[in-house]
């Protein structure tokens, strides 16, 4: 985000959270970020913010730490949307490409990076897909949070950050 001219700061602790416009959960490794969210005691404060109607991006490891349920290998999740992912769904580190999804809902097709990307198996009625590829939801929202299986920071042009830092989620 800091690349368009919107500031950032990394949130590390519940004091982080203050004043946020917005929040991006990044790629990375979920059980990790997930143990570090548990021992800086993050949890139930961003659980909180996010029900609160903040904007939420997403990304790859993101969209894991918010889905309902995680499966291959079953994971903890933070339950804040409602779809079910496989962790590495698109195969290892060595199946990471860069595939043309297709729009849905007025976003248009677009080239997504999807790296040991989470695959979504599954979303409730109140998710809307707004991307699919291979049949597949990759770009879903619901309310107020915006989730991605793939990284829509490594392209440019990138209707995901556009949408997201436009109208947020809606």
């Amino acid at each position: 985000m800091a690349g368009r001219g919107v500031p950032t700061r990394w949130v590390k602790r519940e004091h982080d959270l203050e004043d946020l416009t917005a929040l991006v959960l990044p790629g990375g490794e979920s059980s990790v970020m997930l143990k570090l969210a548990a021992i800086n005691e993050l949890e139930a404060p961003l659980c909180a913010l996010i029900a609160s109607g903040l904007p939420v991006l997403a990304t790859c490891a993101g969209l894991i730490l918010l889905a309902r349920s995680v499966r291959t290998p079953e994971q903890q999740s933070l339950g804040m949307i409602d779809c079910v992912v496989e962790r590495n769904g698109y195969g290892r580190q060595v199946h990471s490409a860069v595939h043309r999804v297709t729009g849905h809902n007025g976003l248009p097709d677009f080239d997504a990076v999807f790296i040991r990307a989470p695959r979504i198996v599954e979303v409730a009625p109140t998710v809307e897909v707004l991307a699919e590829w291979n049949g597949d939801p990759v770009l879903v929202r619901q309310d107020n949070v915006l989730a991605a299986c793939f990284h829509p920071e490594l392209v440019d042009p990138s209707p995901t950050l556009d949408l997201f830092l436009s109208a947020g989620t809606h």
